[in-house]
């Protein structure tokens, strides 16, 4: 199977968890694997080519999925869950992680009659791991080498951000609470050329952070993202060094906003606070 081990795992623990939740009462979680061969006729899943997969099965007897419900489950934020006890994350990191394999997810699920996820990754041939590692590069002007301080509260999407940084090239420090943060940057000896925070996080706002990030760091960049985002917020967080991004947004959206704040940095020379443009 082509897919790296830890993110089976993380698949497998996320699907899990989603099928507890719905058997409050108690049920069945199934998990399957098996080989299968998919050919030009059989168009499930539409979007899989022809060849030989390895089927991972994970089954339910919960409460099951209403057909709105379904098409969104992949959508990143998206949650049925009451709030605080879910970030609608899980299913979209599945997806995520599944789609970077070259695989596909097919969802079914009905209301009082469970869920299925059936996952299909490419089995390990010699082509078809030179055709998957090839499929991986990222956009070349999405790239860069820099060294990014993500600084978020939620763990999965903490984790997906940091898993798709560093696939782009970037170092990446991380931190899951502002006090963390401003420890962690203490005792970096390198340079840290942009800051990826949200806003509203526990025992200290993001701007907060970015000042005193500065104190250690004062030609660094800053990056605010927040689902609780109006004009009035972005106004009040943003200098004229600073951007903002709210949530939810695509990966690809996050590459370029962070990569047009870097590409600004490499013209601009900041002496405390003048700033003088390169000729």
């Amino acid at each position: 199977m082509l897919a790296d081990p830890t993110q089976v795992q993380q698949i497998l623990m996320n699907l899990s968890a989603n099928a507890r939740d719905a058997m409050s009462k108690g049920g069945k979680i199934t998990i399957e694997v098996a080989n299968c061969e998919m050919k030009q006729e059989s168009g499930e899943p539409a979007d899989l080519a022809p060849g030989h997969y390895v089927r991972l099965t994970v089954s339910d007897t919960g409460v099951g999925m209403s057909p709105e419900i379904q098409s969104r489950a992949f959508d990143p934020f998206f949650t049925t869950k009451d709030l605080g006890k879910g970030t609608g994350l899980g299913l979209s990191t599945v997806y995520g992680i599944v789609k970077e394999s070259g695989g596909s997810i097919a969802l079914n699920s009905e209301r009082g009659a469970g869920t299925i996820f059936r996952i299909y990754l490419p089995r390990a041939t010699e082509k078809i791991i030179e055709r998957a590692c090839a499929s991986r590069v990222p956009d070349e002007s999405l790239r860069g080498s820099e060294t990014i301080f993500l600084v978020e509260d939620q763990s999965e999407l903490r984790s997906l951000i940091h898993r798709f940084l560093r696939s782009l090239g970037y170092k990446v420090l991380v931190a899951g609470l502002p006090i963390e943060a401003i420890q962690i940057a203490q005792q970096f000896a390198g340079k840290i050329d942009l800051l990826l925070t949200d806003v509203v996080m526990p025992g200290m706002n993001g701007r907060d952070l970015a000042r005193q990030l500065r104190t250690l760091c004062p030609n660094m960049r800053v990056l605010y993202v927040s689902g609780f985002a109006d004009e009035t917020l972005e106004q009040d967080v943003l200098d004229s060094n600073d951007a903002f991004l709210a949530k939810p947004f695509l990966l690809r959206e996050l590459a370029a906003k962070i990569r047009s704040l870097l590409r600004e940095a490499k013209s601009i020379w900041y002496t405390g606070t003048d700033q003088i443009r390169a000729s």
